[in-house]
């Protein structure tokens, strides 16, 4: 194992240098580079707003950035943010005292509320100009409004709630007439539901919220200055409209659930984080007198919405008789707590101070801090001066927060899109497991970080930690890149080691036989895994050493079926006398060289499963390489055995129909051995063409003839077309085949009767049987009384064969009878051939002077003519024309040989139709040449009628037009 270790050491000596020169340079041991080329903005990023109030800021309200600020007495100012060059100023018109004590914008940003120290309220709707009076409201201080963020729209606030400063909770609606503003009261309603009390008595409402839950439940949250209170309760399903009185008429005879702190500083305040428009609020911050209560808001409890909370207790510079807190606001890890001069951040994870802005006294004091939900912003107000704050990647250094506090899942959420900080969040968690004993989880994060590795392998040796120690080198390598093919080899082999002695140690004990086969099957995983297939298959060799050396010969036949190594495993089973086992893989799997390996060794201990095996490869094997085994076995088994090897050619032959020589070689052999009666059935169904005969006849005749099988030698014989070696050879079997040899050569008389005279001669002077003699020359009409005479003994009397001479005699006269009458019916045939050329002779036919041409439509008579029994006529060069071309290659060169042959002898008369004496006149030999010259040309032009001969039939294929001069024809019809 420690050798292992060091090759992969050294396999890692570059990279693990390059890490040493990083960190030399101040590179992080991680080995990521976390150098920042510009300085990172902080989290809580101030901006002063450019604006002089003309007189001093009283309020302050943003909200889906619409910003409202109250300015002097009787100033209103609305700057949509969007559009902050186009501000809108409304006049409240009041003409008294009084002054604005809070202002409250709804979630839309289109109603607001104006609450008057004079305990008056208006109202003003984003979409007009004028300020109105809410009559019903008046006699009231407002100190809270509880929005509705389910049924609000840009000109109906639904049911909403009212928290007054004598402790009263009132249910109000506020709507906008779409036809003519303000021609009714906005305030539709205004009606009492409930009284907050504290143990003094009613106390102000500081703050209300309302939120829905799940299955319709509605939970309202209510804040005094040292109490919480939570008011839940479910609004029948179509009732919405109607408000939540019914919820408060639950609590009716009791208190509502409440949260109670000793101290107070006159008020408080709840702030809300919501991650999304338009969700629910996911945790909160109460802002009371003994410090902050944060926690989580979960609607699937059924009477609190509250979880997870912890009080974090004021910074030890607040003191809260002095500079007591004004705000606060919520993001997703801080609270910011306003104080006169400054602003604190305090992360909700630890309650540690991450970031503090002091504000110059020329600013004023800080007035009041409040946060646009839509757009996370944060807004701070002087009497002088807006301040807002933008917030910038808070979650940045959440990691290590929750790294600290050990929470590693959430630590590494907050920075998976950053390598360098999960590689030290993943090692923080793997130390942390090692030192708690989880050596497996530690494993498994330590193979994740770019720690050294031989650091943390030796860590795990020391510590004892073999199983972990494997799930690290597991992980790591599951993690490597396919170039790192080195590495890869390393940690494979290393893990097969592992594996095996944890197995061995295992095995040996029966208490742990349930983790001895997780372990196996671990093993088998990783062995068949294709990740490792490439690296396995490639090193294969050192594997089997190292399965070898352990002794484990169960994995050595599985990791040799995972490479496909089919030959070790046969050759393994062989060894071990499972021969059967050894030929389930050789039929799984199908290999023919495989089959031809170990062929040789099965069949001489199953040799029926082997064949029937070899049957079911069917044609894949080619038999020709299974004669070995089979002779080697043939020669040492009994019949019964070679039983089995004849079954096999068989199959070859009738069922492949192989037709290799070899085959039928040796199955003829095996027949001609073992089987007698079926050689002759085999040899007649191979039948009697040389050309289509497998086997060797000269092979087969020897093989017969040294076992003694004369009938099949005879057949071997005819196939040969040796046939006075067959009649000789089946003489001395049977006189019967003998005959039947002698009829074979049908187109030989001369060698058949030689055969039949061989045949008469062993039945003479061998069996000496006279009858028999006779019988030969009725079988063979060639054989003759006067042939067969000579082989008779001297002595032999006529009397034997005195009816045999008798017909033979008569044979001969019905012979000559007969070539008498052949002779008259030649006579009479000869007279009548002579008697039609006669009549042919005188045969003529008629030209009337109009008959045409057939061919070319021209007078026939103008020129030398033909005139067909048919009807046909047609001038000489016409019909020449028509025939020439579909004459045959010689026939049209002896035409022009005798055209040229005509030319040459002298001119011929201008008349066609010479006077008989005329052509008789001329005794020399050159007018009667150019006459047969003449007579062979019309044998040639004249064999048929052009129209009505076979040259009409074969040409039907023909088109009517040459193809070649098809274009020149289309052409002309244009």
């Amino acid at each position: 194992m420690a050798s292992i270790l060091d090759e992969y050491e050294d396999s890692l000596y570059r990279s693990a240098s390059v890490q040493q020169s990083r960190a030399s340079v101040g590179i992080p041991h991680s080995g990521y580079v976390n150098a920042r080329l510009e300085k990172e903005t902080p989290i809580f990023n101030k901006q002063r707003i450019d604006f002089a109030p003309p007189e001093k800021i009283n309020s302050l309200v943003v909200s889906s950035n619409q910003l409202c600020m109250s300015l002097g007495k009787d100033t209103l100012l609305r700057i949509d943010l969007g559009k902050p060059d186009e501000p809108n100023q409304v006049e409240l018109g009041r003409k008294d005292e009084a002054k604005v004590y809070k202002m409250f914008l709804d979630h839309t940003g289109s109603h607001l509320l104006i609450a008057l120290n004079t305990s008056e309220c208006l109202y003003l709707n984003r979409s007009v100009q004028k300020v109105r009076a809410l009559s019903r409201w008046k006699g009231h201080l407002i100190e809270s409004v509880g929005w509705n963020k389910f049924l609000g729209s840009e000109t109906n606030t639904g049911p909403i709630l009212v928290g007054t400063a004598q402790g009263q909770i009132y249910e109000a609606e506020i709507s906008v007439s779409e036809g003519s503003l303000f021609s009714t009261n906005p305030d539709q309603y205004f009606r009492q539901v409930y009284t907050l009390e504290e143990e003094s008595g009613p106390a102000p409402v500081c703050c209300l919220e309302i939120e829905r839950g799940i299955e319709g439940k509605f939970f309202i949250i209510a804040t005094t200055r040292k109490r919480l209170f939570q008011f839940v309760g479910k609004v029948p399903e179509g009732t919405e409209q109607q408000g939540f009185s019914s919820i408060f008429a639950m609590h009716a005879d009791h208190l509502p659930s409440f949260r109670e702190f000793p101290a107070s500083f006159g008020f408080s305040e709840i702030a809300f984080y919501t991650p999304k428009l338009r969700s629910n609020p996911r945790s909160f911050a109460w802002m009371m007198g003994n410090g902050v209560l944060y926690g989580t808001l979960d609607y699937s409890h059924p009477d609190s919405i509250l979880s997870d909370e912890q009080v974090w207790v004021y910074p030890s510079d607040i003191d809260i008789t002095v500079n007591k807190p004004i705000s606060i606001v919520l993001t997703q890890f801080h609270f910011l707590l306003l104080l006169p001069d400054r602003v604190k951040a305090v992360c909700t994870l630890n309650g540690q101070v991450v970031f503090q802005d002091l504000f110059l006294e020329k600013f004023g004091l800080l007035t009041r801090m409040i946060k646009d939900p839509t757009v996370q912003q944060i807004w701070i107000h002087t009497e002088k001066v807006v301040f807002r704050y933008h917030v910038q990647r808070e979650s940045r250094d959440v990691w290590k927060m929750y790294m600290n506090m050990n929470k590693f899942d959430l630590a590494k959420e907050y920075c998976k899109d950053r390598p360098e900080c999960l590689d030290i969040v993943l090692a923080k968690e793997a130390e942390h497991c090692f030192q708690n004993k989880r050596y497996i989880d530690s494993a498994k994060c330590y193979a994740l970080t770019q720690n050294y590795f031989e650091e943390i392998a030796l860590k795990f040796i020391e510590a004892k930690q073999e199983e972990a120690l494997m799930e690290f080198l597991i992980k790591k390598l599951s993690n490597l890149k396919p170039s790192e093919k080195t590495q890869t080899t390393l940690l494979t082999t290393w893990l097969t080691e592992l594996y095996l002695n944890w197995l061995g140690i295992l095995e040996g004990d029966p208490s742990q036989r349930n983790l001895y086969l997780d372990t196996r099957e671990k093993f088998r995983t990783f062995l068949s895994s294709p990740k490792n297939k490439d690296c396995l298959f490639n090193n294969r060799a050192s594997i089997y050493e190292l399965l070898a050396s352990h002794g484990d010969t169960e994995h050595m036949v599985y990791f040799a079926v995972i490479m496909q190594d089919y030959e070790r495993v046969v050759a393994h089973h062989c060894q071990h006398d499972e021969y059967d086992e050894a030929l389930n893989v050789l039929s799984r799997h199908r290999d023919e060289k495989l089959f031809y390996k170990f062929s040789p060794v099965l069949i001489q201990h199953i040799p029926k499963k082997v064949v029937d095996a070899w049957i079911s490869m069917g044609s894949r094997l080619d038999a020709r390489n299974l004669i070995p085994a089979l002779v080697n076995y043939s020669q040492s088994a009994s019949t019964q055995q070679i039983n089995e090897a004849i079954r096999y050619m068989e199959f070859c032959v009738y069922q492949l129909e192989e037709t290799q020589q070899a085959i039928h070689n040796y199955l003829l052999s095996l027949y001609a051995l073992c089987r007698p009666d079926s050689l002759l059935s085999y040899l007649e169904q191979a039948g009697t063409n040389p050309n289509r005969i497998h086997y060797d006849l000269k092979y087969a005749l020897r093989l017969c003839a040294e076992h003694g099988h004369h009938h099949a030698c005879v057949h071997i014989y005819k196939v040969m077309e040796l046939y006075e070696e067959a009649v000789d050879l089946a003489l001395q079997v049977d006189v019967d085949l003998a005959k039947s040899c002698a009829d074979l050569p049908e187109d030989d008389e001369e060698l058949r009767k030689k055969l039949w005279l061989k045949i008469a001669r062993h039945v003479v002077q061998e069996e000496k049987d006279v009858k028999k003699a006779m019988a030969c020359l009725s079988s063979c009409a060639l054989l003759k009384i006067e042939d067969v005479l000579p082989f008779f003994p001297d002595f032999v009397t006529i009397d034997h064969f005195k009816e045999a001479i008798c017909n033979s005699l008569e044979d001969y006269n019905k012979h000559i009878e007969e070539l008498k009458r052949e002779m008259e019916e030649a006579t009479q045939s000869a007279k009548r051939i002579r008697e039609d050329i006669q009549e042919m002779r005188n045969k003529y036919g008629s030209v009337e002077p109009q008959e045409k041409c057939a061919a070319c439509d021209f007078p026939l008579l103008n020129r030398p003519f033909y005139l067909f029994l048919c009807g046909h006529m047609f001038h000489y060069d016409c019909l020449l024309q028509a025939v020439f071309p579909n004459l045959p290659a010689y026939k049209q060169a002896k035409l022009e040989d005798l055209q040229k042959k005509l030319a040459a002898t002298s001119q011929p008369s201008k008349a066609h139709h010479r006077p008989k004496d005329a052509d008789t006149i001329s005794l020399g030999k050159g007018q009667q040449s150019r006459e047969q010259i003449k007579a062979d040309i019309d044998d040639i032009v004249a064999a048929e009628c052009v129209y009505c001969g076979e040259l009409m039939i074969r040409s039907i294929d023909k088109p009517f037009i040459d193809p070649q001069k098809y274009e020149e024809e289309m052409q002309s019809w244009l």
